[in-house]
């Protein structure tokens, strides 16, 4: 979500701010993502054979973080140029979408590992943990489906902004009478936070109180089944929380921004650094899958074992591991 709305009698100027501090925060992001994702691919497509469900949802978390990495250049192009984005409308629109379902897809793919696992230790005898690998890309298809279907009012929209011989291509923008299309996007965003929020926390609470009635908490596969949920809550609250708290309080500054002026300004160039942090995502969700998947996990320690600096032990059940531990 953004800040900017109709200027009325306070000018907010980001891109100085922004175009100093984003495009080297997200050449970072982009070198630290692109390796452990690419390795992840590696690993789950070698071993594609012995998936269960857990892994074909990792495997499209995956694919949500690639539709960031391809799009990312073009911002990091976009900030350097202070906001002037030079690739047209169309390319716009498109960036944007994929960016957006990139955050979308994330948020509903680290959701669905997370039940998952909490289905297998709160209720391991339910059919849902019985599902096929055809039944499981099927959810995931539908998860796809039902993103593209929510942000497709992002290419049927003008977003390319265009004032004072600048260009800036935003998904909230200086719109003066929002669309239909831009209030669902709006609703989106803030939906698919607090949502998912509240059952990634069920999850977590649930399987800990389960675990510890039956006395496993202190078992190995016990307390990895709650760091791996407590590790997916953390990275979505670290790295999707700032855009929405700057976001929703920008939007409630933005009906009082004459009487409050700097600090809708302060909370404009907030929001606009703070997708920094959503980016961050798809360089951090490798480190859900080394505790959601032994595949990812007995390779990562395979590999280092193999450089001779530090030698780990790889589970027990092998590297071929279908990763539902």
């Amino acid at each position: 979500m953004t800040a900017e709305g109709t200027k009325l009698h306070c000018d907010v100027s980001t891109h100085n701010l922004v175009a100093s501090v984003l495009p080297p925060v997200l050449i970072i992001e982009m070198l630290l993502g692109l390796p452990g994702n690419i390795m992840a691919i590696y690993v789950f497509c070698k071993n594609m054979p012995s998936w269960r469900t857990n892994v074909t949802f990792l495997f499209n978390l995956i694919l949500s973080d690639f539709l960031l990495l391809l799009s990312l250049p073009f911002r990091v192009d976009n900030f350097l140029r202070g906001e002037k984005w030079i690739f047209g409308d169309a390319w716009c629109r498109i960036n944007l979408f994929m960016l957006a379902v990139n955050r979308s897809a994330s948020i509903a793919f680290m959701t669905a590992v997370a039940f998952d696992r909490y289905f297998k230790v709160v209720h391991p005898h339910h059919k849902i943990n019985h599902i096929s690998s055809r039944q499981a890309a099927g959810v995931a298809t539908f998860i796809w489906a039902a993103v593209i279907a929510l942000r497709i009012p992002l290419l049927a929209n003008h977003l390319l902004n265009t004032d004072n011989n600048s260009s800036k291509c935003r998904s909230f923008s200086n719109y003066k009478s929002p669309s239909l299309g831009i209030h669902l996007h709006n609703g989106v965003f803030i939906f698919e936070f607090f949502v998912p929020l509240i059952l990634l926390i069920f999850c977590s609470v649930r399987i800990a109180c389960i675990l510890r009635s039956r006395q496993m908490d202190k078992d190995k596969r016990g307390q990895r089944a709650i760091r791996t949920v407590l590790v997916i809550v953390g990275v979505f609250v670290f790295c999707f929380f700032p855009s929405i708290g700057t976001g929703l309080t920008a939007l409630f500054l933005k009906t009082l921004k004459e009487k409050y002026c700097n600090a809708y300004n302060l909370t404009s160039q907030l929001f606009a650094m703070s997708i920094a942090f959503t980016y961050l995502n798809s360089a951090l969700d490798p480190v859900i899958y080394c505790f959601s998947s032994s595949l990812f996990r007995n390779y990562l320690r395979s590999t280092l074992n193999r450089t001779g600096v530090i030698q780990l032990q790889l589970s027990r059940r092998g590297s071929t591991y279908s990763g539902s531990d």
